[in-house]
């Protein structure tokens, strides 16, 4: 599925409808006011599949049961960002959080522990617990640029909270590409990268990828069908038109069916 328009005369990829299974695309709402969320699904609402509000905004966002609801009304589900849940487990506050989320409406929820120290087996109990109620998604990685995780944890890590209930994993990089799978200069993390994509199915995955550059590397790595996540949402058509290779960024590679670029990017 592309775009509405009946006048389609290129030979581009087929991109499957709403709800997908693969090639989503995860948007960072970092305070969008209603009349903006109405503009973003009137522009490029097929291409939204999920809706993150980031770090702990939701918490301190005015009329959020209407954006909620709003989101929603666009079949489209909408996560708070895993700081808030962070915050709510250093404070202990997690059935008074279970509370809000159904308040609220929320379907699904990210459970992190990408600044708070969680022990492993207890980061694995609480997803497989949030997974009766909602669906989960957690994220893999530390805020910190300076934390340099093994490659061989990061797939241990993603594997088990899959197996524990999550939907999805989430790769780390934060909302400007500084951390996680990115080293702080922006450039792309290629090997452990390559050894995460040998490990797990890319289904499973969204690779944070906020920047052009990133998403071209994803795009051209993997194909259309990558899932992306934190993508601002000014440039959720910008992403289509790579998926697509309707960029010059991924043009030869989706259109052409060149071999796959492998230089990672940067900053």
């Amino acid at each position: 599925m592309h775009a509405s328009n009946e006048h389609t005369f290129l030979d581009i990829p087929t991109r499957e409808g709403k709800p997908r299974s693969s090639g989503l695309t995860h948007v960072m709402d970092k305070g969008l006011n209603l009349r903006e969320i109405e503009g973003l699904f009137d522009t490029a609402g097929e291409y939204v599949d999920i809706v993150k509000l980031g770090w702990g905004t939701s918490y301190v966002t005015n009329n959020l049961e209407k954006k909620v609801a709003l989101y929603r009304s666009f079949a489209t589900p909408v996560v708070c960002g895993g700081t808030l849940f962070e915050a709510v487990y250093a404070q202990d506050k997690l059935d008074e959080f279970k509370r809000w989320l159904e308040h609220f409406r929320f379907s699904h929820v990210e459970i992190s522990d990408g600044t708070i120290e969680i022990p492993r087996e207890r980061k694995l109990e609480l997803i497989a617990d949030f997974a009766a109620d909602f669906v989960v998604l957690s994220e893999v990685g530390s805020k910190d640029a300076e934390v340099n995780i093994a490659p061989y944890l990061w797939v241990q890590w993603m594997r088990e909270e899959l197996d524990a209930g999550a939907w999805k994993v989430i790769a780390e990089g934060r909302e400007g590409g500084t951390a996680g799978i990115y080293r702080p200069t922006g450039e792309l993390r290629t090997g452990l990268v390559d050894e995460i994509e040998h490990s797990l199915s890319f289904h499973d995955l969204i690779w944070e990828a906020p920047t052009k550059s990133s998403q071209a590397w994803f795009v051209r790595h993997f194909g259309p069908e990558v899932n992306l996540g934190n993508i601002p949402p000014d440039e959720v058509i910008a992403l289509e038109t790579l998926r697509l290779g309707l960029r010059a960024d991924t043009l030869k590679e989706v259109l052409l069916g060149r071999s796959r670029v492998e230089h990672a990017p940067a900053s």
